[in-house]
């Protein structure tokens, strides 16, 4: 039969809590976490809002090309310099 060896085993005393340093910067790190998500959440309401006044605006953007092609018959207009933009076959 085989003998078999035994292992030493080094039993280490189980630690209560981490140390004063290394709690100090966990709480760092977690605290730039949790900012972080803060700001993504500012960011994200402020992109709804903006969003939001976009669609607004092109809105208003369609009911003006409504109020021209009532007025002049095309909403077709350079927006430089008013000039009306024709086809070819409606002039």
């Amino acid at each position: 039969m085989a003998k078999t060896k035994e292992k030493e085993i080094e039993l280490k005393v189980k630690a209560e809590k981490i140390s004063e340093e290394h709690l100090k910067e966990l709480q760092g790190i977690i605290n730039n976490i949790n900012q972080t998500q803060i700001n993504i959440g500012k960011l994200e309401a402020q992109k709804h809002s903006l969003l939001h006044d976009l669609a607004i605006t092109q809105n208003k953007v369609s009911i003006f090309q409504d109020t021209l092609n009532k007025e002049y018959g095309n909403d077709d207009v350079n927006i430089v310099d008013g000039t009306i933009n024709w086809k070819e076959d409606e002039k």
